[in-house]
């Protein structure tokens, strides 16, 4: 702006520009001066600014000389130059006045139903994003669809066999099923095994109309429950839920004990059980009693090895005579004994219309304390007095018999009569019992 009025010189030229600063605060430098002279192509951007010095205007002074002596110097030319004044800047200090507050207009509709313009927002909109922060969302909940009369009565009485699977998966489903559930059993297996009576005995309850399942009265045996779930009651008594836990043992049973577990019968083999039964309570505390039967039976006179337990699949396994399994008996007789009695036993004899031959026959030694004779007889059928009938038919008389093996199990040896030994599960399988 300032040398556009200067015309273009014909000669070379130099110019003279003469800055006099005024500061805005009247200062000592008012009055110095600052000259210097530079060629008109070269002049650049000045380099002082308002930032660096506080100036507010700037009185300068153009003349013009001629390097020819014909021409005479011209007089100068004076004008300002005035800066804006900076940016109001706010104050750092702590007692200084605050920060502008950048306003943001609201357009709001006021009660009169006009719109108006306001520097707040409005006191609705701070009150909702109060209560949008402190409030928990609420969990949607669905409605039930009411069940119609007759699905609402049958869910109500549900029948024995039926009964809700757990939701899971499908593998889940069935590791359960073959793992941990246990399925329905028979209503007459459910009151033997809770000691009602035997399972003949429960049978003869249900066809007599003594038991209820679920409120229903039962009168087939062979119905299927599930004792943890349905309600039972033989005789207005409830039966307990959870069943006892199964027992096994092992008995030397005395001589004139019979194997039945009728109350009327005086000296039982059960009757044996009496200690242990009383003590229950405190070894298995919540648990009801097991109702206890034996095995098979031996005679009043036979002594040895029976066993006793609460399992009926497991009594049915064993004395049922398809099983085979090995009994070994040690009969004393009355008199000598001969090689024509051991092949006369050997060939077997009739017992109960069958023809029962026995596994092995053998005479033993002699002892100096047993002055009779021995004999080891060993049968796998198991019927009726079928030793007896085998040693009476090779013309010897029996004086006494007893037990001593069961398939892989023998009779402890340190076993008093009377006394009886809980049996383990390699014990179990040595009998033959697998589950």
């Amino acid at each position: 702006l300032v040398f556009t009025r200067i015309k273009k010189p014909k000669a070379p030229h130099r110019i003279s520009l003469s800055i006099y600063l005024q500061p805005a605060k009247m200062a000592s430098v008012a009055s110095s001066p600052i000259s210097f002279a530079a060629s008109i192509l070269r002049i650049k951007a000045f380099p002082l600014s308002p930032r660096s010095f506080p100036v507010r205007t700037l009185r300068c002074a153009l003349s013009s000389s001629s390097t020819s002596s014909s021409t005479s110097s011209s007089d100068p030319i004076e004008f300002d130059i005035s800066f804006a004044p900076s940016k109001p800047t706010p104050s750092s200090t702590l007692g200084g006045g605050a920060f502008q507050q950048l306003f943001i207009p609201w357009i709001v509709r006021g009660e009169d139903g006009k719109l108006k313009v306001q520097s707040q927002p409005p006191a609705q909109l701070i009150h909702a994003l109060a209560d949008a922060t402190t409030q928990n969302p609420k969990k949607k909940t669905k409605k039930k669809k009411p069940q119609p009369a007759s699905s609402a009565a049958a869910s109500a009485s549900p029948s024995p066999a039926s009964h809700s699977e757990p939701k899971l998966s499908k593998a889940a489903r069935r590791f359960y099923n073959e793992n941990i559930k246990e399925p329905p059993q028979r209503l007459s297996k459910v009151l033997a095994a809770a000691g009602v009576a035997s399972r003949r005995t429960s049978e003869e309850l249900i066809f007599d109309g003594k038991v209820t399942v679920n409120g229903v009265l039962c009168t087939t045996p062979q119905t299927r429950v599930d004792p943890a779930r349905d309600n039972i009651y033989v005789n207005g008594n409830r039966i307990p839920k959870k069943l006892p836990p199964k027992v096994y043992f092992a008995l030397n049973k005395p001589k004139g004990y019979i194997c039945s577990a009728g109350e009327k019968e005086i000296k039982s083999v059960i009757s044996l059980f009496d200690d242990y039964m009383a003590s229950w309570d405190k070894r298995n505390p919540g648990t009801p009693k097991p109702r206890l039967f034996t095995v098979g039976r031996l005679d009043v006179a036979t002594t040895g090895l029976i066993v006793v337990t609460n399992d009926g699949d497991f009594a049915q396994k064993l004395s049922h005579p398809s099983s085979s399994l090995p009994k070994e008996y040690i009969t004393t007789v009355v008199g000598d004994v001969h090689k024509r009695h051991l092949m006369t036993i050997s060939e077997g004899t009739m017992v109960e219309g069958v023809h029962c031959v026995p596994d092995s026959v053998e005479l033993m030694p002699k002892q100096h304390d047993i002055p009779r004779a021995r004999l080891r007889i060993v049968v796998h059928e198991g019927r009726n007095h079928e030793v007896r009938e085998l040693v009476k038919n090779a013309g010897l008389e029996v004086y006494s018999l007893k037990r001593v093996r069961i398939g892989g199990f023998r009779l402890p040896s340190d076993l008093g009569l009377g006394k009886h030994v809980e049996l383990k599960q390699s014990e179990l399988k040595a009998l033959g019992w697998k589950s």
